[in-house]
């Protein structure tokens, strides 16, 4: 008999109301967003109420300049994850609906182009107020697990980004034709649940390491410590993963059933790894740099 567990009944709608025609629905994706970032921004706001934590005693910005860049913080997270999304993931389907591009409230945020939009708007932000970028982005690095490990927990009750058919006892039986299509498989199909992978170490280890790093060893007194090691933090797990987790439809042919977009003899690397793969390098650079330069 199957040992898995049956996935829970949860809508992925938080509550929704229907005016006329028109139908305005709460999503948890949606809520997932706006509570990481309220979380950033309160834990943003309590390191930079604490001079000691930083080089000279001198936070990056103001709580007031912080209330400033939160708002084009979240356009850079917006823009950047969907039209990373949209050109990392799928850019034929896209060319011919572009329309669909806007239409973020149905899902696709990329973490790598959000990632980007982050960094061309923290860049800009910090430069135009005089901070020192380093410590921007270690204060960011710090701040951000939360949200992704709250998104990874959406992506869990929208029953997406599922993992690999498995017959691991923490198995589950995701819901839908697509979920249930494991050739050679006649039951019921369990599979990794690979987005509480991530929660748990993106969001809950590599957040724990960050806070430790920042608040007790006094890594925001070296600029851009903490920024490598949560680049290289964040593609280190996520390269991990991938190698549970179904790569998208758009990559899996009969002959590629992994959905391999670099082959290496009989192994491969899929789209995450490929991107998570730079991230390992740089960020590890970017630390290394950091350390000696300190």
């Amino acid at each position: 008999m199957l040992a898995a567990i049956p996935f829970p009944d949860i809508s992925p709608e938080i509550f929704s109301i229907e005016i006329g025609n028109f139908t305005f629905a709460l999503r948890w994706y949606a809520m997932s967003y706006i509570v990481g970032i309220l979380i950033g921004w309160r834990m943003a706001a309590a390191m930079l109420k604490r001079p000691v934590l930083w080089r000279a005693e001198t936070p990056p910005m103001t709580p007031d300049q912080l209330d400033d860049f939160m708002t084009w913080l979240i356009l850079g997270i917006i823009l950047g994850g969907r039209l990373g999304f949209v050109l990392f993931y799928q850019p034929a389907y896209y060319l011919q609906n572009p329309l669909e591009i806007l239409m973020i409230w149905h899902g696709g945020m990329s973490f790598h182009g959000g990632f980007l939009g982050v960094t061309v708007v923290m860049t800009w932000f910090s430069r135009r107020i005089g901070a020192t970028v380093g410590s921007v982005a270690d204060m960011l690095a710090v701040a951000t697990p939360p949200g992704i490990m709250l998104g990874r927990i959406a992506n869990f009750i929208n029953a997406e980004l599922w993992g690999l058919p498995t017959s691991v006892p923490w198995g589950v039986i995701f819901p839908g034709p697509a979920a249930q299509d494991c050739p050679g498989v006649e039951r019921l199909c369990a599979r990794h649940p690979s987005q509480l992978y991530e929660a748990g170490l993106e969001g809950l280890v590599l957040g724990g390491i960050l806070l430790w790093l920042a608040l007790a060893r006094g890594w925001f007194k070296t600029p851009w410590a903490l920024t490598g090691a949560f680049i290289a933090g964040y593609g280190i797990a996520r390269f991990f993963v991938e190698f549970f987790r179904q790569a998208d439809e758009q990559y899996i042919t009969a002959e590629n059933p992994l959905g391999y977009v670099v082959h290496l003899g009989e192994y491969g690397l899929k789209m995450g790894q490929l991107l998570s793969f730079p991230m390992i390098l740089v960020g590890l650079g970017i630390l290394i740099w950091a350390r000696r330069r300190a």
